[in-house]
């Protein structure tokens, strides 16, 4: 195993190289006349290591600049911020079904017309499908039939009226004639009452009586609106009302559902109503609303997680059923916190964060800190520094490989 000394002169060769490749990059750039720099005036400054001091403060790592240095690093007092209190995870889109009507025939009969297509957005009352009932012929037929004995009774009530009055016939005839003429107009008004059940209008019920013609031709309107989500029905297709699969399917759009597991250890902090934002890659800059609706009673033995339901405002009709989503989940209230700018916090190669501190803006100690969220550009510190102090943002990166240049060389 190589001895640290070994790993010092090894990382000073590999700047050394780094160096002199930027150098010859440049040189040859300068050459050709074009202008262009192979590197940016950033990375020349970080080259730039031969006033570099390092050192340790308390067994603290820390690095002094000198004058040029100084020019690529900024530093700012460490301020406070709210970082809300949050859990996120991963689900899908889907229709809302408590939204979803599968839409059948009232009657058994043969599929005439189709005028809506999976994807369509239909309006209540729009018609779908229209199918040739025999049940709509009969009581058609039956609508006929009752008026012309309606037309017929109330003919013979008129004239046996006349006669009565002239005393040509007796009471009871004119009697029986009224009891006739009554009779007929209440299977009338039955036959008209059974038509309608078929969806048919007033006007169409008299046309029927007045054209002496049954209409066969079944309407099947929707009764919502929404998107048509699947379709069954063709031209020709025998249909009873109940049997499945259901003509046509149609989804009330206004609210989707977001399909979403959480990790078990996220399960006491997800409740009913909590609010939660969605995104989808479809629409990167815009957040859909909604809350949790369901919450599973089991946890799936194999992942671990539980899968809970949130209903997703959607007016636009924007969300498609399958789309991934992410979402976040407001568990609490939120929490203020120290917070550094992102180019202040530097992830280092065993995977710890550290910030630069300095009293004087020249030289500058590493600590490593605990980082939480972030948020507008701001990183949450839950340890190691303090509101108030001074912290290197912009440069914090070169600090850090400032000290490891000033390592190698020692």
């Amino acid at each position: 195993m190589a001895n640290p000394k070994s790993k010092a002169m090894l990382a000073a060769g590999a700047v050394l190289c780094f160096a002199a490749g930027a150098y010859s990059v440049n040189h040859l750039s300068a050459w050709l006349g074009t202008g262009a720099k192979a590197v940016s005036s950033d990375a020349n400054a970080k080259a730039d290591t031969a006033d570099v001091k390092t050192g340790s403060v308390g067994g603290v790592p820390s690095v002094q600049l000198n004058d040029k240095q100084l020019s690529t690093v900024k530093v700012e007092v460490v301020g406070e911020s709210e970082f809300p209190v949050e859990r996120s995870a991963v689900g899908s889109i889907d229709f809302n079904e408590d939204m979803t009507l599968q839409v059948f025939s009232p009657y058994q009969g043969r599929i005439l017309e189709l005028f809506a297509k999976v994807g369509d957005d239909v309006t209540k009352g729009q018609v779908l499908f229209t199918i040739d009932s025999p049940d709509l012929l009969t009581a058609g037929s039956t609508l006929i039939s009752s008026a012309g004995v309606h037309e017929l009774t109330t003919r013979a009530l008129t004239r046996l009226k006349m006669l009565y009055e002239s005393r040509a016939i007796a009471q009871k005839d004119l009697e029986q004639a009224v009891s006739d003429q009554q009779t007929a107009e209440g299977a009338l008004k039955a036959a008209r009452d059974a038509v309608r059940i078929f969806g048919k209008t007033e006007s169409e019920v008299d046309a029927i009586i007045r054209e002496r013609k049954a209409d066969s031709r079944l309407v099947v309107k929707s009764p919502i609106s929404g998107r048509v989500t699947a379709r069954a029905a063709a031209p020709g297709l025998f249909v009873q009302p109940g049997n499945a699969p259901a003509p046509f399917s149609v989804a009330d759009t206004a609210t989707m559902w977001m399909l979403a597991n959480v990790a078990e250890s996220d399960v006491p902090a997800v409740r009913l109503g909590q609010e939660v934002k969605v995104s989808v890659a479809a629409y990167p800059n815009k957040v859909f609303e909604g809350r949790i609706s369901t919450i599973n009673s089991t946890v799936d033995a194999s992942t671990r997680r539980m899968l809970i339901r949130s209903e997703i405002d959607d007016p636009e009709h924007e969300l498609r059923s399958g789309m991934f989503a992410r979402f976040v989940i407001r568990t609490g209230d939120p929490i203020r916190s120290p917070a550094v700018p992102l180019g202040g916090v530097v992830r280092e190669g065993d995977g710890t964060m550290t910030v630069w501190v300095t009293t004087d803006r020249r030289r500058f100690s590493q600590r490593t800190v605990t980082v939480g969220t972030q948020k507008d550009g701001m990183r949450q510190i839950l340890g190691g520094v303090k509101p108030g102090e001074l912290v290197a943002t912009d440069g914090a990166v070169f600090l850090s490989n400032m000290l490891a240049i000033g390592q190698a060389g020692g």
